[in-house]
């Protein structure tokens, strides 16, 4: 069943500005938890010449998914894989980017863990991991929206919560990923771009 997250349609557009810049030209873009499955369809149609493979630990998240990939009909969009973030193995093994949207801060730190250790594996040397989503950076005032939001998340789960990007930065460097850029975008969030080192 097709569903739709009318925040998709809001950040897509500032989205593709930042992965014009960071993603490669050609090869397979891994996305970790695709949720709805509108920004691997979205995507996909802006980059002909990467493979987009979706991927989700919900299985309702999965079905929504392929409804849109087979409403779409692109054959860039690979039909979409179960993925724990925080599972030791991943159904793939290799991709030459790795994007993960609005996922860190409604999922338990262990899952960041998981994502950063699984960009590791599958990168390249160079491979951009691009995350995208609220988080609280050392030095920067914090919009009173991003307390709230995080208030909220912590009180429909305890584990969850805005991670702070300083705390993210240095646990991607214990994977040998280094940090690229900070993007400012609309609504209090940002673009992190990490780095597997050695490109």
């Amino acid at each position: 069943m097709k569903r739709h997250a009318p925040s998709a349609e809001r950040n897509r557009e500032p989205l593709l500005s930042v992965l014009r810049e960071v993603l490669p030209s050609r090869g397979t873009v891994l996305e970790v938890a695709s949720g709805t499955g509108q920004h691997a369809v979205f995507f996909a149609r802006a980059f002909p010449g990467l493979v987009w493979q979706p991927t989700d630990a919900d299985p309702i998240a999965l079905e929504s998914i392929e409804a849109w990939r087979q409403e779409e009909g692109l054959p860039n969009v690979r039909a979409p894989l179960a993925l724990d973030a925080s599972a030791s193995t991943w159904p793939v093994e290799s991709a030459d980017a790795l994007v993960c949207i609005n996922m860190v801060h409604i999922s338990p730190w262990e899952a960041c863990q998981g994502l950063l250790r699984g960009a590791a594996r599958v990168l390249p040397p160079g491979g951009p991991l691009i995350l995208y989503g609220a988080y609280f950076i050392e030095g920067r005032p914090t919009a009173p929206s991003n307390l709230a939001f995080d208030a909220s998340l912590r009180e429909r789960n305890p584990a969850w919560g805005v991670r702070e990007l300083g705390a993210v930065t240095a646990e991607a460097l214990k994977h040998g990923l280094e940090h690229d850029r900070v993007v400012d975008m609309p609504s209090n969030n940002f673009t992190v771009v990490f780095r597997q080192q050695g490109g």
